[in-house]
């Protein structure tokens, strides 16, 4: 089964600084890239970056290019989004989930479509 568990968000001012984290299990980073997708109020949901150890790739929505970064530690099992000079519009619900494609902009979008098996997400909150 399935598991995923967020943590690391909150409230901080814009220009800073937070790092999320994403503890995985019922799967192996070797067979599956993993990817963090954002939501939003009022918004759908988004894909944010993601990570395959497997290809060596990493992936990010051009919104965060050069802001944040996607790091994955096998051993543990988790996937981490340091996400740096943080903006209002970062403020969203984040999620992680496995892609069941290459990591990419395409397997974001397949991921969004026909995940089901979401955790409860992160809040972070930028404030201005």
């Amino acid at each position: 089964e399935v598991q995923l568990v967020e943590s690391g968000g909150g409230l901080v001012q814009a220009g800073g600084s937070l790092r999320l984290s994403c503890a995985a299990s019922g799967f192996s980073f070797d067979d599956y890239a993993v990817g963090w997708f954002r939501q939003a109020p009022g918004k759908e949901r988004e894909g944010v970056s993601c990570i395959s150890d497997r290809d060596e790739k990493t992936y990010y929505v051009d919104s965060v290019k050069g802001r944040f970064t996607i790091l994955s530690d096998a051993a543990k099992n988790t996937v981490y989004l340091q996400m740096n000079r943080l903006k209002p519009e970062d403020t969203a619900v984040y999620y992680c989930a496995p892609l069941s494609r290459i990591c990419g902009g395409y397997g974001m979008q397949y991921t969004l479509r026909s995940f089901s098996s979401w955790g409860q997400g992160i809040q972070v909150t930028v404030s201005s």
